[in-house]
């Protein structure tokens, strides 16, 4: 099938364009994926946590000839050491600009943690992913002018991926390319190990997924999936928010914030009353 595609596309596209795109791209590579995606998304960002996949994407990148887009680190402030130090190898290897967003005006943990309380990702797992992840994210689409951006999910990661596309749209218009949406892990891992790709040490360690370290546990004897051990003793959680409905997480975020403002001003009322 040729390409038939405006270049760059015309947003918004219609379900009917969405699907002939998709139906293009499941025929190609992911590295004619990734050259696709160059030649028709605007204003293209790779987002990472420096996972497998997105560093095949990466490398794929620095092998294509074309400019690697930026890329967008999302610093939830609690990442393992390991992953900042895989951060500035892969800044040193491959030369790229990294644009790192940290939790709205905080730099520290300290800083999170005076604003949101200790260990919010207990009290409140979806407060803290749209705290640490989901506002971080849309600052930096909004600020860098991202339209499309290049993700690292894959089928095989199973959840909410199991049925994924090369191309999404999300809920605010923005195009996600999917390009290894078709790979298994031992492809990425062949890609990875073949390739001299820099990889999280931790991954050496027990650890077959990683995120930060407050939740992240090295996988057990018997464990199943891809993912195994990112959300330690939440077996039903597979996404961090970044790829839930952006505008449910905000609601909830904010009634979250007026409900704890609320019972700060009820306690504060109820210690003025008894002195």
């Amino acid at each position: 099938m040729a390409d038939q595609f405006t270049t760059p596309l015309e947003l918004p596209l219609s379900s009917g364009q969405l699907k002939a795109i998709n139906g293009h791209l499941s025929e190609l590579s992911p590295q004619d994926i990734l050259a696709w995606g160059i030649a028709h998304l605007p204003a293209l960002y790779q987002t990472t946590a420096f996972g497998l996949t997105g560093l095949v994407a990466l490398d794929m990148l620095s092998k294509s000839g074309h400019p690697i887009p930026k890329l967008i680190f999302l610093d939830t402030l609690y990442h393992f050491a390991e992953t900042y130090e895989l951060v500035q190898q892969v800044r040193e290897r491959y030369a790229v600009d990294v644009k790192v967003y940290k939790p709205e005006g905080c730099d520290t943990i300290a800083d999170f943690e005076r604003k949101h309380g200790e260990e919010l990702w207990v009290r409140d797992d979806d407060t803290y992913d749209f705290a640490v992840k989901v506002e971080p994210a849309q600052r930096a689409y909004q600020e860098l002018g991202t339209r499309s951006i290049i993700t690292g999910r894959r089928r095989s990661q199973g959840g909410d991926r199991a049925s994924l596309q090369p191309l999404e749209v999300d809920e605010t218009g923005l195009l996600k390319l999917n390009p290894l949406f078709a790979w298994s892990f031992s492809q990425v891992d062949a890609y990875i190990r073949e390739n001299n790709v820099p990889r999280n040490s931790l991954l050496d360690q027990g650890y077959r997924s990683v995120g930060d370290w407050h939740s992240t546990q090295p996988s057990r004897e018997g464990d199943e999936g891809e993912r195994a051990g990112r959300w330690a003793n939440k077996d039903e959680k597979t996404e961090c928010g970044l790829h839930k409905n952006f505008f449910e997480m905000k609601a909830r975020a904010k009634l979250e914030e007026q409900l704890a403002r609320a019972e700060e001003a009820k306690v504060a009322s109820e210690i003025t009353t008894a002195a």
